[in-house]
């Protein structure tokens, strides 16, 4: 959850640019983009303290300052449920935001709530209140990935459409084997390749994929990166030691996300040994493996 959590806040601010024009149709008319967000996240945790049950529901939660063309400021709040729950407090929470928000800052405020939990009937929108001749309606905008169609998202040129479909099949996850959600997610990184996107933005898109749709099976994560690898035709753009180096170094860093990688850092260890004359003691240090394990792949290759 809590990794779900950081990526979530990660590519809302990497692309919140074009998050406005994926809501917004007229988006660039209204604001200007020009002069940038300012994300309030420090702001908006003095107002509302995190839980102190680290088993309580987790949410996202992203307060951007946006300024508009005509020179004034825009807050927008944005709530983003990454873990995909059911909570019959939700719109009560949307309105608490919006209350204290407005209090604190005074200025206009809108509201989106990206809803990801796999429930087709949990679909807030409103807070409502009524005693006694005091009413209250408090309406926001809903995106409930569930109901979001392929195809429109496919055809779309907007960056942030990726970002939906990343969580499409991530949704799918249960229903698929390990070989299915592969085929998927490679297919869906070859779309986001046919994209004309900036290369800072199909990196952005890629991690959020690479992390956000997990396989359970280590050797599944190397293979998927493999293939990346021949689909960004990293083998062209880089001679073959740097090649190796980079792809010794990921391992590592992998090293540091997944458990069990040990297995599939046996075949960087290998290419290291074939293609270069590096010492075992600069290998084992490249891959992030102890010198032992360099010195039994070597000894298994000559066994080969």
């Amino acid at each position: 959850m809590k990794r779900d959590d950081s990526l979530w806040k990660a590519v809302l601010e990497d692309i919140f640019d074009d998050f406005l024009r994926f809501f917004i149709a007229d988006a660039d008319q209204l604001f200007d983009f020009q002069r940038g967000f300012e994300f309030l996240d420090k702001e908006l945790t003095q107002l509302f303290p995190p839980e102190k049950d680290e088993f309580q529901p987790r949410y996202v939660d992203k307060l951007v300052k946006v300024f508009n063309k005509q020179g004034t400021e825009e807050w927008i709040l944005i709530h983003v449920e990454v873990q995909g729950y059911v909570d019959p407090t939700f719109s009560q929470r949307m309105y608490q935001y919006f209350a204290r928000i407005f209090d604190k800052y005074q200025k206009p405020i809108t509201a989106f709530a990206i809803l990801t939990d796999k429930n087709k009937r949990f679909k807030p929108s409103v807070f409502e209140y009524s005693l006694l001749g005091t009413t209250l309606t408090y309406q926001y905008n809903t995106y409930k990935v569930l109901e979001e169609d392929a195809t429109a998202l496919d055809r779309s040129n907007n960056p942030f459409a990726m970002v939906i479909m990343t969580v499409v099949v991530a949704l799918k996850k249960r229903q698929l084997s390990e070989q299915q959600l592969f085929d998927l997610k490679i297919d869906l990184a070859r779309r986001l390749l046919a994209k004309s996107f900036s290369k800072d933005k199909i990196r952005v898109l890629m991690n959020f994929l690479r992390f956000y749709v997990r396989f359970d099976k280590p050797e599944t994560v190397s293979k998927f990166d493999q293939q990346i690898e021949v689909l960004t035709n990293q083998r062209n753009t880089m001679g073959i030691e740097e090649f190796l180096l980079y792809r010794a170094e990921k391992q590592g860093i992998e090293k540091g996300i997944e458990k069990g990688i040990e297995k599939s850092s046996e075949l960087f260890i290998r290419n290291l040994l074939e293609k270069t004359d590096f010492s075992m003691a600069k290998i084992a240090d490249l891959v992030g493996v102890s010198i032992e394990l360099v010195k039994q792949v070597k000894e298994r290759k000559g066994q080969a």
